[in-house]
C-alpha cells in the first residue's frame, strides 16, 4: 500500500504517533512518505495536537483518511482517539524526521493534579502509571526527550529514574518535574542523570511551595541557570501574587519564566511583566519590577 501523512502543526516538533505508525506500514513493505496533494494514496493519516491549528482544507486523494490528536474534537470523519496497542508499543521511525541522535516518548501517562487549564488528567486518567520501558523508543540516542505530564507521581518512579541514569543520555523532561513529588531519595537519582535543564512549575498562587523548593534546592545544590520553573499568570492569580512567587524564585536560586493563559486577552501589566523576567538581561540589570520601564529597554 501507498500510505501519507500529514503533521497539521508543523515538523517543529516531531509526531509520536505518525513515527509509530510509519514503523508499522513499513513492516509491511508498505510504502510510507510525507502526503503529496498531486499523489493518489490508500491510507492517509492525519495528526494534530493543538485546536488552534488550521486543518487541513484541501481535497485528499486517498481510499481512506484516519485522523487523530488532541487537536480534534472526536467528531471529525475518520477520527480515533487512540493508537492500537500493538502500533502504541512500536518504536518510532526517526527517519521520517531526519532525526538521529534524539529520542522521543512517554515513560508513563495520566496526572492526579487535575489542573483546570490542563487537559492530561480527562486525556490520560488522573493516575499516573507506568505504560514502557525506555528501549521501546530508544536505541542509543545522545538525547531523550520524555514527554510524561508528571514522571515523578507514578509508582515506578524510582525505577524509571535509575533507567534514564544507566543510559548516559542528556535527559530533557520536557514537560517539567513536579516539585511536590521530589524527595531526599529521588533528588539522589536525578543528580546522576546527564541533565542540561530542569523544569519545574508553579502554577497555583494558593498553593506554598517555598519549603519543597527550598528543600530541592539545598539537595540538588544546581545553579539558577540550570533550574527553570514556570510561572503561570493570567489565570487565577493576582498581579501582586504573580510577583510573590517571582521574587520568591529568584531569591531561592531558581530562574522563574513567565507563561501567560490566553495572552491575547491578558492585561498589559501582565505581558510587560513576562518581558521584565522572561528577557534574563533585563531581568539581572533591573531588581525590581515596579523600576521597570520598556520605554528605556
Amino acid at each position: 500500500m501507498k500510505i501519507g501523512l500529514i503533521d497539521v502543526d508543523g515538523h517543529n516538533w516531531p509526531s509520536l504517533p505518525l513515527m509509530k505508525i510509519s514503523t508499522l506500514h513499513k513492516k509491511h513493505g508498505d510504502s510510507v512518505e510525507w502526503w503529496n496533494g498531486l499523489a493518489h494514496y490508500d491510507i492517509v493519516y492525519i495528526s494534530k495536537v493543538f485546536t488552534f491549528s488550521p486543518d487541513m482544507e484541501f481535497c485528499i486523494n486517498a481510499e481512506k483518511v484516519v485522523r487523530g490528536g488532541t487537536g480534534y474534537t472526536g467528531n471529525e470523519p475518520g477520527y480515533e482517539k487512540n493508537l492500537a496497542p500493538t502500533v502504541e508499543h512500536i518504536y518510532p521511525d526517526y527517519s521520517i524526521y531526519g532525526i538521529y541522535d534524539t529520542a522521543y516518548g512517554f515513560l508513563t501517562r495520566g496526572c492526579p493534579r487535575r489542573c483546570p487549564f490542563c487537559i492530561v488528567s480527562e486525556k490520560e486518567g488522573c493516575q499516573s502509571h507506568q505504560v514502557a520501558e525506555l528501549p521501546e523508543f530508544w536505541g542509543g540516542q545522545k538525547y531523550i526527550k520524555l514527554l510524561d505530564p508528571n514522571l515523578l507521581a507514578a509508582a515506578e518512579a524510582e525505577n524509571l529514574l535509575n533507567q534514564l541514569a544507566q543510559s548516559k543520555s542528556y535527559i530533557d523532561f520536557s514537560q517539567g518535574l513536579d516539585i511536590r513529588f521530589m524527595d531526599k531519595t529521588r533528588t539522589d537519582i536525578i543528580k546522576r542523570i546527564k541533565i542540561k535543564m530542569l523544569h519545574f512549575a508553579w502554577d497555583n498562587p494558593k498553593q506554598d511551595l517555598t519549603d519543597q523548593f527550598t528543600a530541592v534546592k539545598r539537595w540538588l545544590g544546581f545553579h539558577a541557570s540550570k533550574m527553570t520553573v514556570y510561572v503561570l499568570t493570567n489565570f487565577y492569580s493576582s498581579h501582586d501574587e504573580d510577583l510573590r512567587r517571582i521574587y520568591t524564585l529568584r531569591d531561592l536560586g531558581y530562574d522563574p519564566y513567565v507563561m501567560i493563559y490566553d495572552k491575547e486577552n491578558s492585561p498589559q501589566e501582565t505581558r510587560r511583566l513576562q518581558r521584565w523576567v522572561n528577557n534574563k538581561f533585563i531581568f539581572k540589570s533591573c531588581a525590581r519590577f515596579e523600576d521597570y520601564d520598556p520605554k528605556k529597554g
